[in-house]
């Protein structure tokens, strides 16, 4: 079986790869009624050969990780549109987001009875991607349910539950051994005052 090769749609989605961290705001929802300010991390990799994208996110509020989620990124080449599949802390199960690249910008929108969701990827500035997400009852009257703004980052979200390892200790140098020359000179130098006091003596 051929297998397939990655499209120039599919490398638009390598603007998002990277590892990032940023801002956010999250506004009064029914699932957050008083909102506030939060940091977001998230790392973007390329899969399955270039034709799709994992996110792993995580968010921190108040000085511990209040959110995670993993989506999955991919092209639809039958639809012709770009999809998201996505799970997250709240245990709600998946959502699908669908959409397509204007520019730099991916909008996505997921329709469930529970209402519309809208996210957008802007990625027209090299190191840094800014995202919104909007939610909406009847997928007309759009409200801001949360604002980031982030930038390439060196670190990646921790793992569920995992301990970081402490850094092992470099072992301490070792000062050089006197060399053996030296040793006998300063040997010398010390037993020089004794064998004169015994010379003095014998006089």
């Amino acid at each position: 079986m051929q297998m397939t090769t990655p499209t120039s749609e599919h490398k638009m989605l390598e603007k998002l790869v990277g590892n990032w961290e940023g801002r956010e705001t999250m506004s009064p929802a029914p699932w957050d009624p008083t909102g506030g300010p939060a940091v977001g991390r998230v790392s973007n990799k390329v899969s399955l050969d270039g034709l799709a994208v994992v996110q792993e996110y995580e968010q921190e509020r108040n000085g511990g990780i209040s959110f995670r989620g993993h989506g999955v990124f991919h092209y639809d080449m039958n639809q012709k549109d770009y999809v998201m599949h996505w799970w997250d802390s709240m245990g709600m199960g998946s959502q699908v987001f669908r959409g397509d690249f204007v520019d730099d910008v991916l909008a996505m929108v997921s329709a469930s009875p529970m209402g519309h969701t809208k996210c957008t990827f802007d990625v027209k500035e090299p190191g840094r991607y800014a995202f919104v997400m909007e939610i909406s009852q009847d997928g007309s009257n759009w409200m801001t349910a949360m604002t980031g703004d982030y930038r390439l980052a060196r670190a990646k979200p921790r793992a569920s539950g995992g301990a970081t390892k402490a850094k092992a200790k470099s072992p301490a140098k070792k000062k050089p051994a006197m060399k053996a020359k030296s040793a006998k000179k300063v040997a010398k130098k010390k037993a020089a005052p004794k064998a004169k006091k015994a010379a003095a003596k014998k006089k």
